[in-house]
This record gives structure tokens, sequence and C-alpha cells, in this order.
């Protein structure tokens, strides 16, 4: 692509040589001598760049320039001038010029100047794409030969940056590529959590096994209240990691943020993680010790959950942490109640642990198969983490963190699942019984194929809950989804690219522990 170039200045003779070397390089370049004259051209033709002379005779630059970025206020305009007042220079830059040069310029200068503008994109995109296939080879191999559980983080760290990289550059090509990678990954872990999961599962994690739900709060927040830090403990409910790198820039003028990684329970569903969570105990024994507590696959999710506080409140007693009411619970799940909220946090940071629990993203990918604008505003995983970000610039999550950052409070921000983009249906078969979530599946006698999901014949040793010695539960790997063999295709129609929670993939199990100290 030729790129066309105006060049603006009363002395434009002497710049020969200059547009020269840009013509050698490709560049087409007209000139001007006034700036009426590059206001009379710019109306008539396409200019890809601007080099205008801050001193000339007639119409000054700066007036030029303001007439330019009324006409196109998106054209690149370079200021070009002899005067190196600082005040001139902050009002060109105040009016939007895109780079500022003072004579005498070199070719040299000129030259980068138009890369850095016009050609910067493309050389990006080569860039990237020479340096993700560079790395494909050892992605491919890391996947095959992955064997630990921080090999898996790493690798899947590896894979979210470069999907977010390769957003920027849609037009490199390299969407099936790694789209392709993805899934070979997942294949893989998949296998990887069916031989060692039920290993993992120790009231304390041992060397090289990763840290699991019932074990975050042990880790992270239990050390910071025996030293009488202040802390508050937010939840957010179905973040991914992808998602959180998209809103880490937002927080970073805030905050230090140090993230760490841990391994969501099976099944990756809020009615078992997060209580888990907030218990620091397996689901097994939420149940064995508080009955009263533990969720039933009866009730709605909302009613799963409704005892986080009393779970929590019990979690510091067996720690034998006295806060002396000054701890709280706070679950957002609607916008009002959340700016009232972000208007009280000045009494909240008096807490010494204030828990929150946000409910918004969970609701997006719930609500996205069946509400179709938002299937258009999010159609692909890169549209997903834009939507994320926008969320979180206007979200009550986002000014209770501007509150916090500006008291004595560490925050520990982390969630309790992802989710995974479904794309392919599995059949499965179970009775009216049966839970009725898409990513796993508890009842009598449960079938899916092998291939498609994990069997656990006997939940209890996953340490969850066994309520008959028929029950067990199938976990989808990769990016299936369940339906019963009734009205089949309408229901795998209906839920395919939908995002869902509860199976087993990277993206519903390692998730980011974030530590967030602030500035």
């Amino acid at each position: 692509m030729t790129h066309t170039i105006l060049w603006v200045d009363d002395e434009i003779e002497h710049l020969r040589p200059h547009i020269q070397v840009l013509h050698s390089r490709g560049y087409l370049v007209e000139t001007a001598t006034t700036g009426e004259d590059a206001l009379a051209l710019v109306q008539e033709r396409k200019y890809d760049l601007i080099f205008l002379d801050e001193m000339m005779i007639g119409m000054s630059g700066l007036e030029t320039l303001r007439q330019l970025k009324k006409l196109d206020p998106h054209r690149p305009v370079i200021m070009v001038t002899k005067n190196e007042q600082e005040s001139l220079m902050d009002e060109a830059i105040g009016r939007s010029i895109d780079d500022y040069l003072t004579k005498p310029v070199s070719p040299s200068q000129i030259l980068a100047v138009c890369k850095k503008i016009l050609d910067a994109r493309s050389l990006q995109q080569q860039r990237v794409a020479r340096e993700y296939l560079r790395d494909f080879a050892q992605l491919d191999e890391l996947i095959n030969t992955a064997d630990t559980w921080d090999k898996w983080v790493d690798l899947y760290g590896s894979l979210v940056q470069w999907s977010m990289e390769l957003d920027l550059h849609p037009d490199v090509g390299l969407n099936r590529t790694i789209s392709d990678q993805w899934k070979q990954a997942n294949r893989v872990f998949a296998r990887f959590i069916e031989e060692w999961y039920p290993a993992w599962l120790t009231d304390r994690p041992k060397e090289g096994h990763p840290l699991l739900s019932p074990h975050i709060l042990d880790r992270y927040v239990v050390p910071l209240l025996q030293r009488g830090e202040r802390v508050a403990f937010i939840v957010v409910d179905c973040l991914r990691l992808d998602q959180w790198l998209a809103i880490e820039p937002l927080i970073r003028p805030m905050y230090t943020a140090v993230t760490e990684y841990y391994c969501s329970l099976l099944p990756t569903a809020t009615a078992y993680a997060r209580n888990a969570l907030f218990a620091g105990l397996y689901p097994a024994d939420i149940e064995r010790y508080y009955p009263q507590w533990a969720p039933k696959e009866s009730e709605s999710e909302s009613s799963q959950n409704a005892h986080e506080p009393d779970l929590l409140a019990e979690f510091l007693r067996r720690r034998g942490i006295e806060l002396n009411g000054a701890f709280e619970y706070i679950k957002i799940y609607e916008t009002e109640f959340g700016r009232r909220v972000e208007n009280d946090i000045r009494r909240i940071v008096q807490n010494k642990l204030t828990a929150f629990v946000f409910s918004a993203l969970d609701m997006m990918a719930h609500t996205r198969s069946d509400v179709a604008i938002l299937k258009e505003i999010a159609p692909d995983e890169a549209a997903y983490r834009s939507l994320t970000r926008s969320w979180f610039q206007h979200s009550s999550l986002g000014g209770i963190l501007r509150g916090l950052a500006s008291s004595d409070t560490t925050v520990i921000l982390t969630t309790d699942h992802g989710a995974i983009r479904c794309m392919r249906p599995s059949q499965v078969i179970g009775d009216r019984q049966t839970s009725t979530c898409l990513r796993y599946k508890v009842g009598r006698n449960v079938k899916a194929d092998a291939k498609q999901a994990i069997l656990v014949s006997d939940p209890s040793r996953y340490r969850l809950p066994k309520h008959s010695s028929i029950e067990n539960l199938v976990l989808a790997k990769e990016d299936y989804y369940f339906v019963y063999p009734t009205d089949y295709h309408h229901y795998a129609n209906k839920y395919r690219d939908s995002f869902q929670h509860g199976g087993v993939s990277l993206e519903e199990m390692i998730l980011p522990v974030v530590i967030l100290s602030p500035k």
C-alpha cells in the first residue's frame, strides 16, 4: 500500500532531499507552501500524513493545524519548527499533534516518524506473526509434555497472552491456528486432571500440588488478619485469567498487583467451588459438619450459596480469629445496590475484614446464550474480553477498588471458577433428578461418552457428597456441553457457542489470585 503525504512549508525547496528519500522508500509526497493552499488540497484529496511547518507566511502553523483537525480529527499531523519554546510545544500537543520535530531535521528522522505512524501496524503484525509461528512448535511440545501443575499454569498463561496479542492484530490470519492449539491443550489437560486431581484433594496442599479452593483463605487472608492488617477479600464470580488481564491495566495506577494461581474444585460450579472457598472445606465436609448450610442440587443457584457468610464466620472461628464485629459480607448482584456500597466505602474500610462477591460476569456468561444483543456485542472470545473491560470501567467493582486504594486495606481479588465457550454437544443419559448444569451432571446412573467426559462412579473420591450407592458424576471435557436425547438438536443449537462452567478445562480450572497493595 502506497501512503500519500502532504508536506506544508514555506521553504519547501530546502526540503527536496528529504522528499526524495521518502520517494525512494515508496511514499508519495505532495507539497504546499501556505496554510491556505494546504487546506484547499486536503479538501480535494486524501492524505495519510501531514508534515506542517509552524512558522509560515500568512496563516500560522497552529491555525492551520486547528483547521486541519476540524476537517479530519483522526488524520495524523507532525509539527516541524525552529521554535523550541516549551509553551509552543504544549499548545501544539494540546491541539492533538501526533509528533513534534525541531529543525533542522534529518532524512532519517523523517523516515522514522513515517514508519512509526504509517507503517507501525503492518510492522507489528509482521512481528506478531513471526514470533507466534516461532513459538508455535514450542507450545505444541509443551502441551504434549506438561506433566505438572506449574507447567500447565505456564502453558495456560502463554496461550492467554498470545490470544490477547492476536486480538490486537486480527488481520494476521492466525486465529484458527491458535484455536486449534487451545483445543489440543484442553484435550491433554483433561487427561492430566483425570489422572492427578484426586491426589490433590488434601486438607493442606503438598509439595508440587496446586492450591485448591478450600486452601485460599488460609494462604492469603488468615496471615494478614493475624498481623492485624485490614483485608478486602473480593470474589468476582466466573472471572477467567484473560478477563483479569483485560482489566489489570485499569487497576495498575492504583495498586501494585501480584498474580498467583490456584485450581478450582470440580465441578467448577458456584455451589461447589465458592462454598468451598468461603468455608475452607471440601463439599463433602461442608455437608458432614454443616448440613444445614450444605447446598442442594434442587435449589436455585442463589439459594445454594445463601450461607457463605455463615461458612466464612465459622471458618474464622475455627482459626481462632476474633474480629469483634469488624467483619462484613457483601454480595453485589445489581447495579443500584453496588452504587450504594460504593458510596458507603468510607465506613466499610474501617472493617478488619470485608468479603465482597460480584455476580455480574457470571450473569453475563449465563445470559449471553439467551439475550441476542449480548451475543452480538460479544460474538467471540476477543469481544468477551473487551466487554469485561468495558463492564469494569463503569462497574461498582471499579469504584470500590478506587475507594479501597485510598485506605490501608490489602485487597485479595480472586474468583471461584472460570468459563469456557462451548461449541460441541455431547449426549448424556440421566433421570429427572439429575442436575441441570450443562457442563456436569450428578444423578443416578448418569451416562456420557468417556471420550467427551470424565466419569466419576464414586463422587466421594472427589470429596463430594454422595447420597446413594448408585449416584455418580460426569464432567464435560474440553468445549463439550451435555444435551439429553429428547429434543437433542433443539438444545444442541440453543446452547452452542455459549459460555458455561462446571466441567474440566484450562479456562474453568486455572484461576488467578491477585494481591493488590495500594500505591
